[in-house]
């Protein structure tokens, strides 16, 4: 009869699951403050428009 102690039989390994990659630079933005979005082109050409005009007028 064989044996059939621990020794001779082959042992279970079991692997935990590997994690997925984290991006590194995501995770640097995730710390970072949010903040109000600038003004969009046309206000920004509106008021250079409004600054021309009350130099011209002083």
């Amino acid at each position: 009869m064989a044996s059939k102690t621990l020794n001779t039989r082959q042992k279970q390994v079991f692997q935990v699951p590997q994690q997925k990659p984290r991006n590194t630079a995501a995770l640097a933005l995730r710390g970072k403050p949010g903040g109000a979005d600038g003004k969009g082109s046309g206000a920004q050409r509106a008021a250079l428009k409004r600054l021309l005009k009350r130099g011209e007028n002083q």
